[in-house]
């Protein structure tokens, strides 16, 4: 169990209302007596919010991208890793990127663009990215976003179901495109983000005509057109989530549902403004990060752009001795999903280890000194012993981010409670963590940042109901002691119209109610804290019935086990007909690695290292250690372990964008493996 220290339980952050629906414990926010739909007056849509920010802020900083300087391929143990060295950032203002925007809206109307035509975009994120979904929004065009790193079968359907006639791609994806072109019933136009058109895309060969993002911009400048504005109700984008069971649901947001979340994170973060600087890295075909842009630019901050592998000067792609982008941006705000952050605090820790004796020790005590004083209060007074501290060890550890970090949006999935203290610590900033869904544009909790407990999710958005209604089937009533437990409904301008061409699961997850409030209903499982904050304690589809009757719940069990430090992913698999679970395991190669050198095993490869005996007896012991620490039960706890060598990513179709498992994927990908474990 996760204990919340100093969560400040006297202060109320969320409060009892009386709502309509399913019966239920509801929450509202604390400082709002109904759900905000629009922070700005006369701002409805988000086109209007991005116009209105560009008059406010014309000449401030919007847009920055960093020059490449130069590409190579590096060899090592005979895989091949290309390194990059990338300049400055090169930035556009307000007032430019609004140029751009119509130049680009106006270039959609002169290749053909027609009103009630759905454009897609598939590309990393990168300033194109924003400006152009900007510029459909000025021609009421519905955006489809697809994951650059989505699969064929994936991309296909994406593509078909909304029958998609435009795809904006980078030139990475358009050769993708360009594989299943065959495959594809209705795009007729290309636009690519890179000048540099791949030969094997040509029109002749595919049968679209393509051309490049700046001579659409070129075109719509000479040929300028007036905006078709959205309203409120109009569809924004059809979010196609990476999905971690099945082909992807197409989530429909209209503007009022996008425009609800942005405008009240925007009351949550404190003292957000223009001299602000955001680090976009995460995909922007994921909600938090479509979310996170268009606030960032709702109140006149800057975005610089980057990417997971380019994000700090030791990330896998920079070219040794050279900035990676936290550095070269210096970024003050941040948005982050729990495995970069986990991997963030397990470079410094490894880097802390390694290094030994002194530099160790003031590292220890320090951090000790700092756990002590969170847990006290976070606004002790640590006067000088807190400056010496920073310039001692902290100081350091802040550079990795680029040293000017003072808030992180944490979302995706849940934070460990020791994540969370190692950023508060080292970074000496606050996380919010949020809790949301696509199916409710991110939005339904946020957390406070005064608010120093770990484990837990925050109270209502003031976009949001937060409702928990009894799940007999598990176990869960309002009505239980210490805390309601119970199925987590979200309500609100934020919930959004549900699944494109999918009415029967529309039907299944949304209710609208006699008062008119729209309803999503998660699966997720939840409790309330006295001060009306959320606890994510369980999910409806992740809970196995096994053999005598025992109820574990997977993602609560890999929730835990995840604390290992052998641990870079795991998969939790239990089977009814058995009375145990097993689990898969993909190993963090440095911790693997070091104990191995330190107990003198010789081995050719990991592979060969994570088959013997003595390495999973190992992790293992350190797999029982986290589950007692967390006090599963013996039933909960792994029977029978795999280790595997290769990491799950993205690009191997087992996580999401998010870095969420697959667990269906994984089960039938690694279906062998898990029988023999049961055989065995």
């Amino acid at each position: 169990m996760l204990l919340f220290r100093n969560s400040n339980n006297r202060k109320r952050r969320g409060l009892p209302v009386d709502v309509g629906g399913d019966p239920g414990m509801a929450i509202r926010n604390h400082r709002f007596t109904s759900p905000l739909s629009s922070a700005w007056e006369g701002v409805t849509t988000l086109a209007e919010m991005f116009e209105r920010a560009c008059k406010v802020h014309h000449d401030r900083l919007l847009l920055g991208t960093r020059e490449l300087i130069a590409s190579e391929i590096e060899t090592v143990n005979g895989r091949s890793f290309e390194k990059v060295h990338l300049g400055e950032y090169k930035w556009l203002t307000y007032r430019k990127v609004f140029e751009a925007v119509t130049a680009f809206a106006s270039g959609l109307s002169k290749i053909g663009h027609v009103r009630g035509e759905r454009i897609a975009i598939f590309a990393e994120t990168r300033e194109e990215w924003f400006i152009a979904l900007q510029g459909c929004f000025r021609r009421n065009a519905t955006v489809v976003t697809i994951y650059a790193s989505l699969g064929e079968e994936a991309l296909c359907h994406s593509l078909n179901e909304t029958e998609v006639v435009t795809v904006i791609c980078g030139r990475k994806e358009l050769r993708a495109l360009a594989l299943i072109s065959g495959q594809l019933d209705s795009v007729k136009r290309v636009i690519c983000m890179d000048d540099d058109i791949p030969s094997e895309a040509s029109s002749v060969q595919h049968g679209w005509t393509i051309t490049s993002f700046s001579n659409v911009e070129k075109l719509g400048r000479e040929n300028p057109v007036d905006a078709d504005l959205p309203l409120p109700a109009d569809v924004a984008v059809i979010m196609y989530t990476s999905g971690s069971t099945g082909l992807p649901k197409g989530v429909m947001m209209t503007h009022r549902n996008v425009l609800a979340t942005v405008s009240a994170i925007m009351t949550i973060v404190p003292n957000l403004v223009d001299k602000d600087v955001y680090l976009a890295y995460l995909p922007m075909a994921h909600i938090l990060e479509l979310v996170a842009e268009n606030l960032i630019a709702s109140v006149g901050s800057a975005i610089g752009y980057g990417s997971s592998l380019t994000l700090t000067d030791t990330s896998n792609k920079i070219k040794k001795g050279t900035k990676g982008d936290a550095t070269a941006l210096m970024p003050t705000v941040m948005a982050a999903v729990p495995a970069i952050l986990d991997r963030v605090r397990d470079g410094v820790f490894k880097k802390v280890n390694s290094k030994g004796g002194l530099s160790k020790k003031l590292f220890d005590i320090a951090y000790a000194r700092r756990l002590h004083a969170i847990n006290g209060s976070w606004f002790g007074a640590w006067g000088l012993e807190k400056c010496l501290w920073n310039f001692l060890v902290f100081r350091k550890v802040k550079a990795i981010l680029g040293g000017r970090i003072r808030f992180i949006l944490c979302g995706g999935a849940p934070l460990s409670g020791d994540t969370q203290r190692f950023i508060n610590i080292c970074l000496g900033a606050p996380i919010g963590q949020g809790y949301g869904l696509t199916e409710t544009c991110a939005g339904a909790t946020f957390s406070d940042f005064d608010d120093t407990s770990v484990g837990r999710v925050g109270p209502p958005l003031p976009s949001s109901y937060v409702k928990l209604i009894d799940w007999p089937e598990g176990g869960y009533s309002v009505n239980d002691s210490p805390m309601p437990r119970g199925e987590i409904v979200i309500g609100g301008p934020n919930v959004t119209l549900g699944y494109f061409k999918n009415e029967e699961k529309t039907r299944e997850s949304y209710k609208v109610d006699e008062r008119g409030t729209r309803w999503f209903y998660t699966g997720d499982i939840g409790r309330f804290h006295a001060d009306g904050c959320l606890e994510i304690i369980d999910r409806k589809k992740d809970i196995v019935k096994l053999q005598h009757g025992e109820y574990v719940s997977l993602g609560k069990v890999e929730a835990a086990l995840l604390g290992s430090h052998f641990v870079d992913n795991i998969m939790v698999h239990a089977d009814p007909f058995h009375s145990y679970c097993v689990a898969l395991v993909v190993v963090s190669h440095q911790a693997l690695e070091e104990w191995a050198s330190k107990q003198g095993i010789a081995y050719s490869d990991l592979s060969e290292l994570c088959r013997k005996d003595e390495t999973v007896k190992e992790v293992y012991a350190s797999l029982f250690k986290e589950a007692k620490k967390a006090r599963l039960e013996k039933f909960e706890i792994p029977a029978k372990l795999k280790l595997l060598s290769d990491p799950w990513t993205p690009e191997t179709g087992l996580v999401t964008a998010a870095l969420k498992i697959k667990r269906d994927i994984i089960r039938k990908a690694f279906s062998e493996e898990l029988s023999k474990l049961y055989a065995s």
